[in-house]
């Protein structure tokens, strides 16, 4: 408790890129059903009607999912700012996600101290495909002046940490990395053949997966080739939604692979589902800390990934070999097909990952290292 002021729940403000169930979005609402009752969620996303992840909240919670918030993404004006400001004011603690929401940042920098707004902590989790090669120089500006009243900037991977040092030029008493978290323990239990929509497991069926937006950076046709050189048991089984599912399914249809490719949509509770998979892979353009590597990790999988964000960084030792250069889709191909190959190593690698994130990325850990960023930007002690 915070003394007499816990009376009354402290009023967050969640101003997201999108709040359809990605990776950033579970967290931040693993986040809420944490922090539990103490707090007031009003959640607002720059994507109109990319509200999905809503349903994760648990029901006892406060949450507001306002229709008349001021568009925070759009053309350039001090008008449309200085309305998102005016939209900030009532609420105790403002956190922004990502470049989508960098407006409502911008807007907290330039009329904070007029309209007395509440302290803001911005969370960075990495790029979409337009900046994964190369960093844009406008928008390295525009984040330096947006972060300008910014309390924190919460980055999850060393990787963004050492670019918000440097081109975004934020100072380094500003910068928080947390690693994400998960609950791990709830990813060691098996699942039933059923666990999915839409597709069943069949006896002598192998199934490499993943989970992933269906978007164009994640570049899950790259990994429907690979898959394509499997021995026939091989399944290819995507978890997730996104504007790239018919592109995802020609691409399968073309390769004469598509009754071994399947897209059972989102999945509420992926710990219920990935017990399914014999293999984990990632095929993304770009990534920081990938939410989804550590979930396969602690459910006892092997993971192939091309080395982006911090993946090498996050696999156990015995899975570095496995982890091929960003880009190169022949080596992708390679590693899935060594761990398909071998019942025995996909074990011991599995369970190698399975002990480092157990002990290095559980949600507990997260979740305190979150509320101790929180408090300290309210002044309190603790959070809530």
């Amino acid at each position: 408790m915070i003394g007499a002021e816990a009376a009354q729940p402290l009023r967050v403000l969640h101003l997201h890129s999108t709040f359809g169930p990605g990776g950033k979005e579970r967290r931040s609402v693993d986040l809420m059903n944490r922090f539990g009752k103490g707090l007031a969620h009003t959640v607002v996303s720059a994507e109109p009607g990319a509200l999905g992840a809503a349903a994760l909240v648990d029901k006892g919670l406060t949450l507001d999912l306002p229709q008349d918030f001021p568009p925070l993404a759009g053309r350039f004006s001090v008008r449309r700012l200085q309305a998102i400001a005016r939209a900030m004011q009532g609420f105790d603690l403002i956190l922004t996600y990502n470049w989508g929401a960098m407006d409502a940042a911008m807007a907290h920098a330039l009329f904070a101290p007029g309209l007395r707004l509440a302290p803001l902590v911005h969370h960075e989790d990495g790029f979409n495909a337009d900046e994964a090669e190369r960093l844009s120089r406008k928008r390295n500006w525009y984040r330096r002046m947006a972060l300008a009243r910014a309390w924190a900037l919460v980055v999850p991977s060393w990787r963004l940490e050492a670019i918000a040092l440097g081109p975004w030029k934020q100072p380094a008493g500003k910068v928080r990395r947390i690693a994400n978290g998960i609950d791990t323990k709830a990813y060691g239990r098996k699942a039933k053949a059923d666990a999915l929509p839409r597709v069943i497991k069949r006896p002598g069926e192998r199934w490499v997966g993943t989970l992933a937006g269906l978007r164009p950076v994640k570049n899950l046709r790259r990994l429907v080739r690979a898959v394509k050189h499997l021995p026939p048991e091989w399944n290819l089984v995507i978890l997730g939604e996104g504007p790239e599912r018919e592109a995802i399914l020609t691409e399968a249809m073309d390769l004469d692979i598509g009754h071994r490719v399947h897209l059972p949509g989102h999945v509420a509770d992926p710990a219920a589902a990935i017990g399914l998979f014999d293999l984990f892979a990632l095929s993304s353009d770009s990534e920081q800390f990938p939410l989804s590597v550590v979930e396969a990790m602690a459910a006892g999988l092997a993971v192939a990934s091309p080395a982006v964000g911090d993946v090498a960084e996050i696999v156990a030792a015995e899975n570095a070999p496995f982890v091929t250069p960003a880009g190169d889709e022949a080596a992708l191909a390679s590693a899935l097909a060594a761990l398909a190959a071998d019942e025995a190593l996909r074990r011991r690698v599995g369970a190698a990952n399975q002990v480092r994130a157990r002990a290095e990325f559980d949600a507990a850990t997260m979740t305190a290292r979150y509320g101790a960023v929180y408090a300290a930007a309210l002044g309190h002690a603790r959070f809530p």
